[in-house]
């Protein structure tokens, strides 16, 4: 599958995996993979954004997603302001729209939105001029963590296409999990998915997917292994017996990386549940890209901000 990158971004918002267009997703890649030299610069910073403002509205706990977008701001010489929930008139009372809405009566140019309900994004998108970057709205979507994930993936195999690519663990309750099928099978590569039976979802394989119900079966011969975190806050109780049990039938231990390829990548979201989806020997060991994951996420949401912003080609240098 030949795919040729889009020429530009064509769109005002990146609400999810679905409407991008594999040339897209690849013109994406392809920038965020430019963008990944100017970390490597002893000034990290370029004025590509520079008089555009960023409205980091998480409605939801995040480390990983917010700091990187923030430090893809930065980078980018955007203006940011970061959002507290507890510290405004959400905790008035004050809907969502209302407040994105007076945000917007400030006129910024970016509004990356996290939020625990599934389609708050695609809401705001509907109704503002700003640019909605959708963080990771409930169990639906998580956009930029597909696309960061792809990246990593495509620097140590050279091709997305054909890679074959196992996800494990909580299916049911993860964002991540949508956004990757989505994205890994539009560009060629071949998804496995496995879980327990109470956490695959309805319908899951028409999304592009294979469906296992063991981990061996997912893993073996796979070129990467994704593992997925239990999300006990959104399941209100445990889909399963015990942690350990869990840990017994579904971890990624050092024994059942063996049955996949010898080289194959070990990846992982984050935040980890060490001991319980994946033993510490793997999460460490030297198949895990995943702090890589977190390094290449910077250079991903540099893409999508300057791509959106209405630039195509190369960043502009200091």
């Amino acid at each position: 599958m030949s795919v040729q990158p889009a020429a530009r971004l064509r769109r005002k918002d990146l609400v999810g995996i679905d409407p991008l267009s594999a040339g897209e997703i690849q013109l994406i890649l392809d920038t965020a993979d430019q963008m990944r030299e100017i970390a490597a610069r002893p000034i990290k910073k370029v004025p590509a954004l520079r008089g555009k403002t960023v409205v980091n509205l998480f409605m939801e706990a995040s480390t990983r997603t917010r700091f990187s977008f923030e430090v893809a701001e930065k980078r980018l010489s955007a203006d940011s302001l970061s959002f507290s929930a507890a510290a405004s008139s959400v905790s008035k009372g004050e809907t969502l729209v209302d407040t994105a809405l007076n945000l917007e009566a400030m006129q910024p140019d970016f509004i990356v939105i996290r939020h625990v309900h599934a389609g708050a994004p695609h809401q705001l998108a509907r109704i503002l001029k700003s640019s909605v970057i959708n963080a990771g709205d409930g169990a639906h979507e998580h956009p930029t963590q597909a696309l960061l994930d792809a990246l990593t993936i495509r620097l140590h195999r050279g091709t997305l296409e054909g890679q074959v690519v196992a996800i494990v663990g909580d299916l049911q309750h993860s964002r991540v999990v949508r956004s990757n099928v989505l994205l890994l099978s539009r560009m060629g590569a071949k998804v496995r998915v496995a879980a327990p039976a109470s956490m695959v979802p309805v319908g899951i394989e028409a999304l592009g997917c294979e469906v296992h119900r063991r981990i061996e079966d997912a893993i073996a011969g796979a070129d990467v292994v994704m593992m997925l975190r239990i999300q006990l806050e959104r399941q209100g109780r445990m889909n399963f017996p015990t942690v350990r049990e869990y840990y017994d039938f579904f971890a990624l231990t050092p024994e059942r990386l063996k049955l996949a390829k010898r080289d194959c990548l070990v990846m992982h979201p984050g935040p980890m549940n060490r001991g319980v989806e994946i033993d510490s020997r793997v999460a460490d060991g030297p198949q895990s890209v995943i702090l890589e994951q977190v390094t290449n996420g910077v250079a991903v949401r540099m893409a999508v901000l300057y791509l959106l912003a209405g630039g195509h080609g190369e960043p502009t240098a200091d």
